[in-house]
């Protein structure tokens, strides 16, 4: 049996790579004016508001009778958080806001996340939407989805005799 099969998606920002650093004078001069555009751009557009969306981090376990989803959201609220299923495609969105204030403060570094989020996963069976579980609890996400009965497998164990 497959396994929970994450649909393809990224989400990146692509960035003028250099060329190789060489006493070639136009490669100097191809890097800078490289360098001066992605500068131009960089502070013409800082003042756009940051809108970002990133790729929901998972964690897929399989028992016997069902498929566990566990995604950590440190600092989402559970009512920004939607789960939905379309056919064999489970998707989880939401958003996690930004709580910091702009008052005068000069930010050196934030690597903190903020923004929407989504993840979608094709499932390998059908199954009811009402047969999904999901919890939220300590900023983690669990979600619960059942294997139909065909699918479930029952442990067998083998005795294991001595050779006489």
């Amino acid at each position: 049996m497959s396994a929970l099969a994450p649909v393809p998606f990224s989400w990146s920002t692509s960035l003028v790579t250099s060329r190789p650093a060489n006493d070639d004078p136009f490669v100097r001069l191809w890097n800078e004016v490289d360098r001066l555009f992605s500068e131009v751009f960089r502070t013409a557009f800082s003042d756009w508001p940051q809108r970002q969306t990133y790729t929901l981090p998972i964690e897929i376990v399989e028992t016997a009778d069902a498929f566990e989803l566990a995604a950590e959201l440190p600092g989402v609220k559970p009512e920004d958080v939607t789960i939905e299923l379309r056919g064999d495609l489970l998707t989880i969105r939401g958003e996690k806001k930004a709580e910091r204030e702009e008052s005068g403060a000069t930010w050196h570094v934030s690597e903190r996340r903020f923004g929407s989020f989504a993840r979608s996963l094709r499932l390998p069976f059908a199954v009811e939407a009402e047969q999904i579980e999901a919890s939220f609890k300590n900023g983690v996400l669990v979600v619960k989805v059942p294997k139909p009965a065909a699918l479930r497998q029952e442990v067998k164990r083998i005795e294991v005799k001595a050779a006489a």
